[in-house]
């Protein structure tokens, strides 16, 4: 295992989006093939499921042959585990829809150590080292879920390492929903004013409690030097007719910067430690210790570029639960195997949509009576 760990640890050491794709596949490849061993040796019905596997995992030469699971399988109870109960630090619970079961990702130390790392390195590659106030547009019990923590504070937890002091803006009116504390706000921005900042906020949260209301009014936070990060579904925002450059629009208005500063980014508890940033060219990017498949619905076989099919992300970062590869219930296009113009290498690909008659997700579970549990 420490062997193995050493060789995640090089791949989260060099720059995420500086080698070529045969190089990364190699590497991924020869990796993922040792995880899936030892996942088998800790986890008899992992073991079993392998051994079903139509090609054998050591002779595949291809990380699109080994073996998948389905991600809905990681919303088992008790969570699908390959550590034992003692060496459990945390476990991570997915957005799901009421009635729904979320998933459940438990983490060791290792793993939550890799998560961050992942995360840091894909985020400073597209906005830079430096630590900065950080403004997250959330109440600050959603990073408060005691053993378990969900969606919504994992990413604004993920972005913490940037940050030299943080501020949230919202918070609970006496009914218990979501409202802007205006003066905590106006008071951040008059004291940042062209500084460096960070801010972070759910998609449909960021939209409907700060953007809509301060663009109604026409106010302006004067912030031209932030960088504006968001991620969730847009489920809730394309019912109300706003799309990604309306969005973009709105909140660059809002708080006086440019619309490249506003960067969405997608991201699965399921994948833990790797986000996959808008560059911009409107593309999502693939890092050095990760891999998207985009694969036909009807065959299963990755798609050509310009090609839609359902989303398979790899990662090497976990060795607490088996989530090297995962099948999602989302659908993708691949614009390019290599070769974007924002000077990236590697896979790149755009999100278009939920597979048909899949489960929606909770959106980061943003209804009032889930505020503390998000």
């Amino acid at each position: 295992m420490d062997e193995i760990g050493q060789r995640i640890d090089q791949l989260l050491a060099i720059p995420p989006y500086g080698l070529p794709p045969e190089e990364r596949q190699a590497a991924l490849l020869g990796l993922l093939k040792d995880e899936l061993e030892d996942a088998s040796s800790r986890n008899a019905g992992y073991r079993n499921y392998i051994a079903h596997w139509p090609v054998p995992p050591r002779s595949a030469s291809r990380i699109s042959d080994l073996p998948y699971l389905p991600v809905g399988l990681l919303k088992a109870q008790p969570p699908l585990s390959l550590v034992e109960a003692q060496e459990i630090k945390r476990v991570l619970t997915s957005s799901s829809t009421t009635g729904q079961m979320p998933s459940r990702i438990t983490l060791d130390s290792p793993t939550a150590r890799r998560m961050t790392k992942g995360v840091v390195a894909i985020a400073q590659d597209f906005i830079g080292s430096s630590r900065r106030p950080y403004l997250i547009v959330d109440v600050p019990g959603s990073t408060r879920g005691g053993p378990e923590l969900g969606a919504r504070g994992a990413a604004i937890q993920g972005l913490h390492p940037f940050a030299n002091e943080a501020t949230y803006c919202l918070e609970l009116d006496q009914n218990g929903d979501l409202t802007l504390d205006r003066d905590k706000l106006r008071r951040f921005a008059e004291s940042q004013g062209s500084s460096s900042v960070l801010i972070y906020g759910f998609t449909y949260i960021l939209w409907k409690y700060l953007v809509k209301p301060l663009m109604a009014e026409n106010i302006s936070l004067g912030m031209p030097d932030v960088h504006i990060l968001h991620s969730g579904g847009w489920k809730l925002l394309q019912d109300e007719a706003v799309d990604k450059k309306s969005f973009n629009d709105g909140v660059a208005r809002v708080f006086g910067c440019s619309a490249d500063r506003v960067i969405d980014f997608y991201g699965m508890v399921e994948n833990v430690g790797v986000i996959y940033p808008d560059c911009p060219e409107g593309n999502k990017h693939v890092p050095a210790f990760a891999d998207v498949l985009v694969r036909n619905p009807l065959t299963l076989e990755p798609v050509s570029e310009g090609e839609q099919g359902i989303v398979q992300v790899c990662s090497v970062l976990p060795t607490s639960f088996p989530g090297n590869l995962l099948l999602t219930e989302d659908i993708a296009e691949i614009v390019s195997y290599d070769g974007c113009r924002c000077g990236r290498r590697g896979t790149c690909f755009r999100f278009v949509g939920r597979v048909a008659k899949s489960e929606l997700r909770g959106c980061g579970n943003i209804d009032r009576k889930r505020q503390q549990a998000a």
